[in-house]
């Protein structure tokens, strides 16, 4: 009997992809990595994280008010997209046996990451107001977010990689409201 490649419930290709997450989950999915990552996961749940720290930019700079809020409507904007895209692709989530599932997640649907999005989002916009140190730390949030996804077994890696390029369009056309100068002016960092 041969056995094609595999596929997901979409009747997509998966093989590669279950492969990269099995040796991803091998290679460092030790309890502290697991843990880290479902921090994080809980972080990113529904961009609330990103949403509440946008809130607090927004607060704590009112000079910039205005240009926090643009920057949490980008956020919130490349969630809604990810998930707007999801309901349209339905492609279903990791679900082999040899991947481990490390949390739980509020819909079965995987294509784009909605983690991926938001993060990406909030990286490239709130790095542009808080610029300096800052700003090179949080683009080292969208790996991490990334990454976290596939240790916990809920995203392919190429969910991850859309969810981040759909977050980062978002956040160039929040930006573009920005430069046109309707809502004020990032630092370039």
């Amino acid at each position: 009997m041969t056995v094609g490649p595999a596929r997901d419930e979409g009747g997509r290709t998966v093989g590669r992809e279950v492969a990269v997450l099995r040796s991803v989950q091998r290679s460092i999915g030790t309890p502290p990595v697991v843990g880290a990552a479902r921090a994080m996961s809980f972080f990113g749940e529904h961009a609330a994280g990103w949403i509440a720290l946008g809130a607090l930019g927004a607060a704590l700079d009112a000079p910039r008010r205005r240009q926090w809020a643009t920057a949490v409507g980008g956020v919130v904007a490349a969630h809604g997209a990810s998930i707007a895209v999801k309901r349209v692709v339905r492609r279903r989530r990791p679900h082999d046996p040899g991947v481990a599932v490390h949390v739980g997640t509020p819909s079965r649907l995987s294509f784009p990451s909605s983690h991926a999005s938001s993060t990406t989002a909030a990286a490239l916009l709130y790095a542009g107001l808080v610029g300096g140190v800052g700003a090179g730390g949080a683009t080292l949030l969208v790996p991490g977010m990334a990454l976290s996804r596939v240790v916990l077994g809920v995203h392919y890696p190429t969910d991850v990689l859309a969810g981040s390029v759909l977050g980062a369009a978002c956040a160039l056309g929040a930006r573009r409201l920005v430069r046109r100068g309707s809502v004020g002016r990032w630092r370039t960092a």
